[in-house]
């Protein structure tokens, strides 16, 4: 046969019906036959197991297993699970407890024997000067000391025929003693050297540079430098018919921080006087406690309001101390 013809007898060769129709169902056939079996599936029999298990080597045994290796590593697992919750709860930021606050008590105290150092301002006192005269106020001798004033003292009676005539008098207690010459024929400046008789430049009535109806260059209607009443640098002590002012505010003073650090205490004295309007002046400190603690209490101090200590019914600047006491339980 040649190479180029075909072996037109086919019937020794497999033949391929890959195209018939006999091959394939229909589409509805096969989607009945689906739902068929979803639905009623067919019972098999049950499967036998023919195959039989073979034993083998234990696991454990390729580890060389022993009961003290559990227990190093159970103890090894147990350290470090330990540190690392100890480093956690070092770490982890705790809430701090509410801030500590000592207590500080406060009272008021008569100063007694302590020692009252010199004020840096004067207390009390008030000469008020007379009448604008362009001369200085002349000396003589002081008024009556007394704790009610009706007429203020004059060197120079500018109305010799009153209709009223009644004694000229300062305001200063009197049981004040103060070194002058009760021998002198005129009322006056007992510090004045000027010999013509002059009431001074002041003004308000009384004699001298200053105002308000005193003696002297302050003003009020005591006598001296200062103010409201009394002498210049005097005050009122507690006792002999002076009540002590009493405090209407106050606020407490606080640690200060080197103190609080160092958990000290202990109680300061301060020496203050309080005026005729209540409010405190001249504030020092007659027993320091140190630590910046006596500051603290100064600072405080310095807002308190008083009503003011009372002579035979007046308002008059009383002197006083308080006590602040710090600790911390």
């Amino acid at each position: 046969m040649a190479s180029g013809q075909v072996d037109q007898d086919a019937s020794n060769e497999p033949e391929l019906h890959l195209l018939l129709d006999d091959t394939f169902e229909p589409l509805w056939k096969s989607l009945f036959q689906g739902f068929s079996e979803f639905f009623f599936p067919r019972k098999h029999p049950p499967l036998r197991l023919e195959s039989k298990p073979i034993p083998i080597q234990d696991m454990w045994g390729f580890y060389n297993y022993k009961k003290e290796g559990a227990l190093g590593s159970t103890v090894v697992h147990v350290v470090v699970l330990g540190f690392i919750i100890g480093v956690t709860f070092i770490t982890i930021p705790h809430p701090v407890p509410g801030a500590f606050k000592p207590k500080i008590d406060t009272k008021l105290i008569d100063p007694g024997d302590y020692p009252l150092k010199p004020a840096k301002t004067r207390a009390g006192g008030g000469g008020g000067g007379g009448d604008g005269d362009v001369l200085q106020a002349s000396a003589g001798r002081l008024p009556k000391f007394s704790m009610r004033q009706i007429t203020p003292p004059a060197a120079v009676i500018r109305n010799p025929t009153p209709k009223l005539a009644v004694e000229p008098t300062v305001i200063v207690p009197p049981d004040i003693k103060l070194a002058m010459n009760p021998n002198l024929p005129n009322l006056g400046d007992p510090k004045s050297s000027a010999v013509i008789p002059s009431n001074g430049p002041g003004t308000l009535g009384g004699i001298g540079s200053g105002s308000e109806g005193g003696v002297g260059p302050g003003h009020g209607r005591g006598v001296g430098p200062g103010d409201e009443a009394g002498t210049g640098g005097d005050t009122f002590r507690i006792g002999k018919g002076v009540t002590p002012p009493r405090v209407i505010y106050q606020t407490d003073p606080e640690f200060s921080e080197e103190a609080r650090k160092a958990k000290y205490q202990g109680n300061c004295v301060l020496g203050l006087v309080v005026d005729a309007n209540g409010r405190p002046t001249n504030i020092r400190i007659l027993n320091a406690l140190g630590m910046g603690l006596d500051e603290k209490a100064i600072e405080s101090v310095k807002n308190w309001k008083f009503e003011p200590g009372k002579k035979d019914g007046h308002d008059v600047a009383v002197e006083i101390a308080v006590e602040v006491d710090f600790h911390l339980y």
